[in-house]
């Protein structure tokens, strides 16, 4: 495909797919290898820099092509799942949309799993192929399938001749995890269709359709969150559209440096979650760093609340009147609302506005102030794989459990939440998965796994457990280490003898005990 071919319209019809009807644009692409089309025309210019590392738009085009070749080699081919587990680097990369150009289903794999997570997903999934960095192919279970996770940026061949492997956009483009409400990591199949909408729209309302792009201009983009994230990924898109620079973070997040990363590759939009932000804005280095360059933070994953956008205005003031926000699921391809930033200082807080396919309403819950949110879009995924259970309706309207209002601007605000989940520092956590881990613990009877409030995460994870015997919270703690995701475990005990009060139908009342604790937290910081 050409670049000349890529026809993107803003002209919006209503189509019907699968008996239900979407607001779709008229003329948009239909794959999303055929992105790569772009690529061409961006040349030297870098793609991804992480530390001494840069790969140019041409090198990136080479290296799919000798990466499609081996993978061609290994029997790879149209609708096989690869997994893609690594860090976040410039091989992912390159995998990722090797994986795509191979007419393959690329499996974005969280690298934070531990062994017995990742053999679950693999149990479900039947990869073809593992594709997994050095740190975590040491974690594979014997006999696995993996392939080489190197790539070669001086490979010969052309993307050009192996781009466009023809097909349905509704064919599944990729699968990416998201914690349920179950406690079972639940894989989400995004289609063609799906990822390439959400993308279209976003283009859209940024101005900045192929047709409309500046070809000497372009921005820098850090991106500090895992490129397993459905944000992530969307980033990764629409650098090549644009013709965008990503700037990789390397290891576990810090805001210094974060802030070395922005003075040393001028960066001019950040994609964070609000912990990352709370952090550098907390950094004693902050006021004596050159930040100018940054102008826009583009912030989601987690509630985002006045006070920190109005810290963000003031200590950064090259990025204000900017701070793009916006809420989403990965069930529905990441973002349904978007706000520029720009808006009155009342609307701080907001998550913006629908996109322009998008449809919301709401379904009223007795004895709830607010309707819990429900979400229709052509970006919303075919399902879950491997299980019926799904959150959209016969309708297609996607159940977020998240309640909300819109209010007489067409803002959206998120006012809570009606399902159990735990959103730390932008990490989705089920309660049900680590109560299940706690109770394979010798010595343990009962638990009950919460969130709480938490200035920098947003929330925390706190577990009240009923034990017998002597045992410990580090001897808990390791025990968990196990077999669960590191930012799944609890950081906050209560460890008693005494039984759980249960309700009136002999369940442990979770409501009552996440109160109790709350309030008796709330009295110690009163006391402080």
């Amino acid at each position: 495909m050409s670049v000349a071919e890529a026809r993107w319209s803003k002209e919006i019809a209503v189509e019907v797919v699968g008996g239900i009807s979407y607001k779709m644009y008229v003329e948009r692409p239909r794959r999303v290898e055929e992105l790569l089309g772009f690529a061409g025309r961006w040349g030297e210019r870098s793609y991804v820099a992480q530390g001494d590392q840069a790969l140019t738009f041409a090198e990136l085009r080479r290296a799919i092509a000798a990466k499609v070749a081996e993978l061609t080699q290994a029997g790879i081919g149209a609708g096989d799942r690869v997994f893609v587990l690594g860090w976040n680097s410039p091989e992912w990369v390159v995998n990722f949309w090797a994986c795509l150009s191979a007419g393959a289903v690329p499996v974005l794999a969280n690298t934070w799993w531990s062994s017995a997570e990742i053999e679950t997903g693999m149990a479900l999934l039947s990869p073809k192929l593992i594709l997994a960095d050095a740190s975590i192919a040491a974690k594979m279970p014997a006999g696995v399938p993996c392939g080489t996770w190197a790539v070669d940026p001086n490979g010969q061949g052309d993307v050009d001749a192996i781009a466009g492997n023809g097909g349905s956009e509704e064919d599944t483009a990729m699968i990416i995890f998201t914690s349920g409400t179950s406690g079972v990591p639940k894989a989400v199949v995004l289609s063609h269709r799906a990822v390439l909408a959400r993308l279209h729209m976003t283009l859209h309302v940024t101005r900045k359709l192929p047709h409309q792009i500046d070809e000497s201009a372009h921005d820098v983009t850090l991106l500090t969150g895992p490129l397993f994230h459905v944000g992530s990924m969307q980033a990764l898109l629409r650098a090549v559209v644009v013709g965008d620079t990503i700037v990789l973070s390397k290891g576990r997040y810090d805001p210094k440096d974060v802030m070395e990363l922005i003075e040393r590759h001028k960066v001019n939009r950040w994609n964070a979650v609000p912990t990352m932000v709370s952090r550098l804005l907390d950094h004693p280095d902050v006021g004596g760093r050159d930040l100018s360059s940054l102008r826009s933070i583009s912030i989601g994953g987690a509630p985002v609340h006045a006070e920190l956008m109005q810290r963000m205005r003031t200590c950064l003031p090259s990025v204000s009147p900017r701070i793009p926000t916006g809420y989403g699921l990965t069930e529905n391809g990441g973002q349904a609302t978007a706000a520029a930033g720009s808006e009155d200082i009342a609307k701080l807080g907001s998550t913006g506005r629908p996109l322009p396919c998008v449809e919301i309403s709401f379904l009223e819950h007795p004895g709830l102030p607010d309707g819990e949110i429900l979400l229709r879009s052509p970006t919303q995924m075919s399902g879950y794989f491997g299980i019926d259970e799904s959150p959209i309706d016969a309708d297609g309207w996607l159940h977020t459990g998240d309640l909300g209002r819109l209010d007489e601007d067409g803002q959206l605000w998120i006012t809570g939440r009606s399902k159990e989940m735990i959103i730390r520092g932008g990490e989705n956590i089920a309660p049900v998965a680590v109560e299940r881990a706690l109770m394979t613990v010798p010595g343990v009877v009962e638990a009950v796994v919460f969130g709480i409030p938490h200035a920098d995460l947003g929330e925390e994870v706190m577990a009240v457990v009923v034990t017998e015997g002597d045992l410990t919270v580090d001897e808990i703690r390791t025990r968990l280490r196990s077999t669960l995701a590191s930012f799944a475990v609890p950081t906050r005990w209560r460890l008693q003898d005494e039984p759980l009060p249960t309700n009136h139908t002999g369940k442990v009342d979770k409501k009552l005990v996440s109160a109790a604790a709350r309030e008796e937290i709330e009295r110690a910081s009163q006391s402080v």
